[in-house]
């Protein structure tokens, strides 16, 4: 069996999501330099000596996992720093409309990796969408049954008919995605919600709904609109509100560990 720091650096090179928990202070402390791997489906290897720490340990490398960010954390009297490694971040673009096509493209120059979605096949197809990592011509349920959601993956859904909109918010607001977004005016957003609750959807559900997505930029062409939509996604990644630097209070960059 391969070392935790081995299985990270295999993780790291292959893609995958893991986070590695080694004591690293204090100087004197006697479990210096043990270490334990958790894993994307939560299970864990290696040990650290002492179970209150390594169960404080786990449950931080759970917790950091999949807010992908590494930290130094202090945990039962000691130092831990936690190193986590994740794939690049997933968006599912849900509608193969003008829109998708400009938000897919500046996702995939910022690192991500856009997913286009859509029942249409005479629209989802890989000559639109060429910066796509997949395109799905499939109805929301069966794409995303295909491509899987997980607390790392963000969602917008960029179409006009209720029938795509209603299939892909009832799924998507009860996936465990990080973000759900959905375009359309204020009146639109309502006369939506008013159907999703008569479907069966609750309010607590809906509101986890970003409508209308994006931040206030006054975006008017697809191409400022996709920067709207990125812009609010990156935000909510990242743990920020999508407010102007000049009145943040803070940290303009958060320092690593």
């Amino acid at each position: 069996m391969s070392s935790p720091q081995a299985e990270l650096a295999r993780l790291a090179r292959e893609g995958g999501r893991g986070a590695l928990a080694t004591v690293v202070g204090p100087d004197e402390h006697e479990l210096l330099g043990r270490n334990l791997i958790v894993r994307e489906d939560g299970s864990s290897s290696g040990e650290l000596g002492d179970p209150a720490l390594e169960a404080a340990a786990r449950e931080a490398a759970a917790e950091l996992l999949w807010a992908e960010r590494s930290e130094l954390r202090e945990l039962a009297g000691a130092e831990v720093f936690v190193d986590v490694v994740a794939p690049l971040p997933r968006l599912f673009i849900l509608g193969a409309v003008d829109y998708a096509a400009a938000l897919c493209k500046l996702a995939r120059a910022t690192g991500w990796r856009p997913y286009v979605c859509d029942p249409r096949a005479a629209f989802a197809t890989r000559e639109r969408f060429p910066e796509a990592e997949e395109v799905v011509a499939a109805w929301p349920d069966e794409a995303f049954a295909r491509l899987g959601i997980d607390r790392a993956t963000y969602i917008a859904v960029l179409t006009h008919d209720p029938k795509l909109d209603d299939a892909a918010l009832s799924a998507a607001l009860r996936s465990d995605a990080a973000y759900v977004g959905a375009m359309g005016s204020r009146r639109a957003q309502a006369r939506r919600r008013e159907r999703l609750l008569e479907a069966g959807m609750s309010d607590e559900e809906l509101d986890r709904l970003a409508a209308p997505i994006g931040l206030d930029l006054g975006a008017t062409s697809p191409e400022e609109t996709a920067l709207s939509i990125l812009a609010e996604v990156v935000a909510v990644r990242n743990g920020h509100d999508g407010g102007r630097l000049g009145t943040a209070a803070g940290r303009i960059h958060e320092v690593g560990a």
